[in-house]
């Protein structure tokens, strides 16, 4: 290659290349960037639902409203027909709660918007985590003091990463202590 040509390359291609290259990063960082991984995400809700009055004041178990949290990789969401075990006696005045009347008289199912979200790539079971004793506050806060729910922990890798390098006591139903963690190898989250 000639000098003429190297110093073309250099002048005009180079600054195009690397102009290029910082556009196509910004782009794809802007396009990726998504508030749901945020902390402090917190989305409008369909109808104004109080973790802290249900479960913190009145002390409802999680698990009577996501009650596929033992069973089931994910923690369903209630249907409005679990709602309604309650409501079509309590509160029925309440403009919320006529809100709620009018999903379950309809049929139409309550869409709520998702908080905790992982990436398609990572598999997480709550039903393993929850039978292994660990509490939903660990990865969803103190849900129970939350007027309005938010995410208020990253649950990054190194996030899950952390728990199961501590060492935790299970008892076993013949009485037996044993320490473990849990699992750390990449297939155990990654699929």
């Amino acid at each position: 290659m000639d000098k003429a040509m190297l110093d073309y390359n250099i002048k005009v291609r180079l600054p195009i290349v690397i102009l290029v290259v910082l556009i196509s990063y910004f782009t794809t960082f802007f396009y990726s960037f998504d508030e749901r991984n945020l902390i402090g995400y917190g989305p409008e809700q369909p109808i104004n639902f109080s973790h802290k009055l249900h479960s913190g004041e009145m002390g409802l178990d999680c698990r009577y409203c996501h009650s596929g949290v033992e069973k089931s990789r994910h923690s369903n969401i209630p249907s409005v027909d679990t709602c309604m075990n309650c409501h079509s006696v309590v509160k029925t005045e309440s403009p919320e709660i006529k809100k709620l009347t009018d999903y379950y008289e309809s049929g139409k199912p309550l869409e709520w918007a998702r908080i905790h979200r992982q990436p398609d790539h990572v598999y997480f079971n709550h039903s393993v985590h929850i039978n292994k004793g660990v509490d939903c506050s660990s990865c969803h806060g103190n849900v129970n003091e939350m007027d309005v729910v938010y995410k208020n922990k990253k649950l990054t890798m190194g996030h899950c990463l952390d728990c199961h390098r501590e060492s935790h006591t299970e008892v076993t139903d013949h009485g037996v202590i044993r320490k473990h963690q849990g699992p750390q190898h990449c297939t155990a989250c990654h699929r």
